[in-house]
């Protein structure tokens, strides 16, 4: 009996030893954040127009076609800017107003698509700007030198000194962040390292530089951009950021 009783725990051990695993569980961010309510891009690309055109490479004004979006492999650090546009405008009228910055970068500067990863108007409402997917590490075009690895998002709208800065704005900007940061756990109130691609920045060209995670278009680049009073509310959009990824130290 006892050696059968050990014949079958022998057994028993090989045939555990046996079983084939299963695939290693995903890795989940420990601090992410529920994504917020983006519009897509056909929410203010509208058919027929050039632009909508460009999109399916069919850009026939230049003669060539629009070059597919390009992806780094995770957003580590976001910038914020503002479009230098008038402030008192209709929500209802963003997709127009967004269609107008397209236009001035691609067919104005002959850029191959809007700079802006996501732009924000004065309600709150987010839109998706560079094609490429809302939750893809998509490279932007939005700030010389240090658009890799970082989103760039757009306060529709002037944030120069004395401007009022919309709380729905703020607490937007706040949500995208703490969201699109919060895919590969990066804590929005801290400093990050990021290596310089252009000498035009504030920043020799390989240089690496440290500057806060969420971070003011001026910080990388000679530029008044987002505006003293907008950048005024970074702080309290970083802390915001990090309430809602649910860290409390």
């Amino acid at each position: 009996m006892v050696l059968l009783f050990v014949l079958l725990l022998q057994g028993q051990g090989e045939g555990d030893r046996a079983l084939p695993r299963g695939p290693a569980a995903p890795s989940v961010p420990r601090h992410g954040a529920p994504a917020p309510q983006i519009l897509p891009r056909s929410a203010w690309l509208t058919p027929g127009d050039e632009r909508h055109a460009r999109e399916a490479g069919q850009d026939k004004a230049g003669g060539r076609t629009k070059p597919p979006p390009k992806y780094d492999d995770k957003v580590v650090a976001l910038f914020v800017h503002h479009t230098d546009s008038p402030n008192g405008y209709d929500c209802a009228d963003t997709p127009a107003i967004i269609r107008r910055i397209s236009a001035d970068q691609t067919a104005g500067r002959h850029w191959d698509d809007i700079g802006y990863n996501f732009l924000v108007d004065r309600c709150g409402t987010i839109y998706e700007g560079r094609a490429g997917g809302s939750g893809r590490p998509v490279t932007g075009a939005h700030t010389q030198g240090f658009n890799h690895r970082t989103a760039g998002v757009a306060a529709i709208g002037t944030f120069t000194q004395g401007a009022e800065v919309p709380e729905a704005m703020t607490e937007a900007i706040a949500r995208l962040a703490a969201w699109k940061l919060g895919l590969a756990d990066v804590d929005p109130r801290a400093d990050v390292r990021l290596v310089s691609s252009n000498g035009r920045s504030r920043f020799e060209k390989g240089e690496t530089a440290e500057l806060p995670v969420i971070a003011g278009h001026d910080d990388g680049y000679r530029t008044d951009c987002p505006g003293a009073a907008l950048k005024a509310h970074l702080p309290l959009i970083r802390e915001r950021a990090a309430q809602l990824q649910g860290r409390t130290a």
